[in-house]
């Protein structure tokens, strides 16, 4: 993936720092992964932060809340794409730019949300987050948590190639939870309660931020303004392979050796390919109403 030299890179909406000490694996070893990383974090995360409600994690479109007062970090030096070849930590923030970017000319009234990037666990809106949940998304602070050490890490449990475009369609597709929170359709599958499997609300949610994703990707390709300049073939078969990676039915027979569809909340792998396909092959946000089809 290639960047625009001299496109700037807008830090306003990134906190750096936070966070410390990293948290167990998670129950029975197992890699609690959430949000972009495709796990199953609206079932996992409540192990991490105690028990709780599903539609409590989620939000529900309740009134946006300030999180906690993260630790303050060093901010790095990343003025224009130019910067990610000498300090390769420009390439996060770069990510969100191009990202929200597009949402703020494609959503009418969109609300830019915030990246906090955190080391081990981290105090949220919806309560203690963990680098082991994987990227993340907090409805009630609007935020878009990562750990961008442990994050490759995880992608390469995952099995996934990694690199850049596989990071920046995990970023896209934690935003992309963001614009279904600000649009209503994530307060729809809090209504549904804690339901799982290959056509419940949970899963509707995640292949609507799959999808996302793609349209994301379809359309920064075609913007000369866009920080990201080129996405390659190479790019997107490694979108592809992170979607993939991050299938229920993958990390399913991956850690537990079978695969049982009832306990999904994120998608088979070829569910979530196709969706990424989908919004990239269409590059229109219409067609990603996953709650409105019966086609998954």
């Amino acid at each position: 993936m290639e960047y625009r030299d001299n496109a700037r890179i807008d830090q306003s909406r990134v906190r750096y720092g936070g966070g410390g000490g990293r948290s167990p694996r998670g129950r029975g070893g197992q890699i609690a992964v959430g949000g972009g990383l495709g796990g199953i974090i609206l079932v996992l995360i409540m192990m991490f932060l105690g028990g709780g409600n599903l539609g409590d994690i989620l939000g529900g479109g309740a009134a946006p809340q300030q999180a906690p007062q993260q630790q303050s970090g060093p901010q790095p030096e990343c003025e224009t794409g130019a910067d990610i070849e000498s300090n390769r930590e420009c390439r996060w923030p770069a990510y969100q730019t191009a990202i929200q970017d597009y949402w703020s000319q494609a959503m009418e009234g969109y609300e830019y949300g915030t990246l906090q990037l955190f080391s081990g666990q981290i105090q949220t809106g919806c309560g203690t987050g963990s680098s082991e949940m994987g990227p993340f998304y907090c409805p009630a602070d609007q935020t878009v948590y990562v750990d961008t050490t442990f994050t490759g890490e995880l992608l390469d449990k995952l099995g996934a190639e990694g690199g850049d475009a596989a990071e920046a369609y995990i970023m896209a597709h934690e935003f992309g939870h963001h614009v279904s929170n600000l649009t209503g359709q994530m307060a729809e599958a809090r209504a549904a309660g804690n339901q799982s499997g290959p056509d419940s609300p949970a899963v509707r949610l995640e292949l609507q931020a799959d999808c996302y994703a793609g349209v994301f990707f379809a359309n920064t390709m075609k913007d000369p303004d866009s920080l990201i300049e080129q996405v390659t073939r190479d790019d997107l078969m490694r979108i592809a392979d992170a979607a993939r990676a991050v299938g229920d039915d993958h990390i399913q027979q991956q850690q537990q050796g079978r695969v049982v569809p009832e306990s999904w909340t994120h998608g088979s792998s070829e569910m979530r390919q196709r969706w990424v396909a989908k919004g990239f092959d269409s590059g229109d946000p219409n067609v990603c109403d996953t709650f409105s089809t019966n086609d998954l």
